[in-house]
């Protein structure tokens, strides 16, 4: 056992991870220091165009590269991931002030350097945050031509597989390629091929298929067969071929942010963080909720009236519909819309049940729907039929950004679980409007209300409003 043992350390130590490392990844990092090295020099020099003092562009470039460096952002963990890359940068550009703070005090004593140095956190920041976003979206248009993505191996029971490779194709461009599956249950190996995956073969062949298909990340998914020493032996060989070794929670959607590993005893523990869901820490959105709204009722006055007229004029009714809703604690409120159907629209509703596109949940959406008019066909596809709901976000009902807001006939049929969607306030747009609208499926569509739940942050608002604008320009799922 020694001598086996022995070996596989050397096999480890000689190696070369390097061979098997993302492609773009060393590239990529040296493009990001010279961008950052730039990004300090502009804000050395947006100072100096000042204050006129040039002291700061000799420090500062090499000052906020340790910043980077300490704070990780250079780190292939967080490498093209965007939140997390940027909540890094931040990180160093709130430390470059105390820096700046510690240096004056220990070394220059230079009061105007160390102001010069604080004022040149903002432009620093701002100028790295934008070449970041530049440089992420140029890999991500790469990912999306398939180049420089990561051949992954996915390891586990076909069910599982299957449901890991629906939510990577659904979340949009992305590193890992699936490139093949090692099932723990072969027999069910119909339910991976169907979705165009090669099977190649069972958890014991894992070895010789990173070898033969060059493979760059393994993935390992949750099974019953994989206890400890299997899950070892997996990592072991992983590392004698230098790639990556990654293992799929039990517990998913949930963000990394609610997610520490606690080591007690030797044992990595991991810390799932509670739903951050108190009125105090949601006392902020609310208030940037309302404001905005606010201002773009003001701001779209016109082009609302004008739009209302136009439904008048289009076909007999008002040019709002109301609806009863169900809001926050399963409060009911009057949800306003353009009005989009014949005022007899709910009459008829009974004879296109079985064309009903959701039949597998609640949800009631027809493609093509006869009751839909000229004009209201125009406003579902561009969206303009949810303008009248800032009305309800300035009245507190809804949310810029939140679950979608339910009927109270689909509420009654919640089951338990699903009603934890009704902790917070429903909103214009969410994580279901932005991943396919009425196009998916009523599962897809609790998934997705659920993890905003559980996982909600400002940056998850601020990403999903960015999102929201291209979801309504390619129009998907709107009908």
């Amino acid at each position: 056992m020694t001598i086996e043992v022995t070996h596989e350390q050397q096999l480890v130590e000689h190696s070369s991870p390097q061979g098997r490392r993302r492609p773009w990844e060393q590239k990529y990092r040296i493009v990001l220091l010279v961008a950052d090295s730039l990004a300090a020099a502009a804000a050395a020099f947006v100072i100096h165009a000042a204050y006129g003092r040039w002291a700061v562009a000799l420090v500062l470039p090499p000052t906020w590269i340790v910043a980077m460096v300490a704070h990780r952002t250079y780190d292939r963990s967080a490498l093209g991931l965007g939140t997390e890359e940027y909540r890094r940068v931040l990180r160093g550009a709130v430390a470059l002030p105390a820096l700046a703070a510690v240096a004056h005090w220990s070394f220059t004593h230079d009061s105007g350097l160390l102001h010069d140095m604080i004022m040149a956190a903002v432009p620093a920041a701002a100028i790295a945050l934008s070449a970041r976003y530049a440089l992420r979206h140029r890999l991500h248009r790469r990912w999306a031509r398939n180049r420089g993505r990561s051949a992954t191996l996915l390891v586990g029971p076909a069910h599982g597989v299957a449901e890991l490779v629906a939510v990577l194709r659904r979340g949009g461009v992305q590193e890992l390629r699936a490139a093949g599956v090692c099932l723990s249950d072969p027999g069910n190996a119909a339910e991976v091929r169907k979705l165009g995956i090669p099977v190649l073969g069972g958890v014991d062949t894992m070895d010789d298929v990173i070898r033969a298909m060059g493979i760059g990340t393994v993935v390992v998914l949750p099974a019953p067969e994989f206890d400890a020493s299997v899950l070892r032996r997996m990592s072991w060989t992983a590392a004698v071929r230098g790639v990556d070794f990654l293992l799929a929670p039990v517990l998913a959607d949930v963000s990394a942010a609610r997610l520490a590993v606690r080591p007690t005893n030797g044992v990595p523990l991991v810390r799932i963080q509670a739903p951050n869901l108190s009125r105090t820490s949601r006392l902020p959105k609310e208030l940037l909720d309302r404001s905005f709204a606010a201002a773009l009722l003001l701001l779209l006055a016109l082009p609302l009236l004008l739009l209302a007229l136009i439904v008048r004029l289009d076909s007999t009714g008002p040019a709002l519909f109301r609806q009863q809703r169900v809001g926050r604690y399963g409060d009911h409120f009057t949800m306003f819309k353009f009005r989009t159907m014949r005022p007899d629209s709910e009459a008829l509703r009974a004879e296109l049940e079985h064309l009903n596109q959701n039949s597998d949940g609640l949800l009631f959406k027809v493609k093509g729907d006869p009751r839909i008019t000229r004009v209201g066909s125009f406003l579902r596809r561009s969206s303009l039929d949810e303008l009248p709901q800032l009305i309800n976000v300035v009245r507190g009902d809804m949310s810029l950004v939140g679950p979608r807001p339910p009927l109270p006939e689909e509420v009654d049929g919640y089951p338990a679980e699903v009603r934890r969607r009704l902790l917070v306030k429903p909103g214009l747009t969410g994580l279901w409007q932005v991943s396919g609208r009425s196009d998916l499926p009523w599962e897809e569509a609790v998934r997705l209300d659920l993890a905003y739940v559980d996982n909600w942050s400002t940056s998850l608002d601020l990403s999903i409003l960015a999102r929201t604008t291209t979801a309504v320009v390619r129009g998907t799922g709107a009908y």
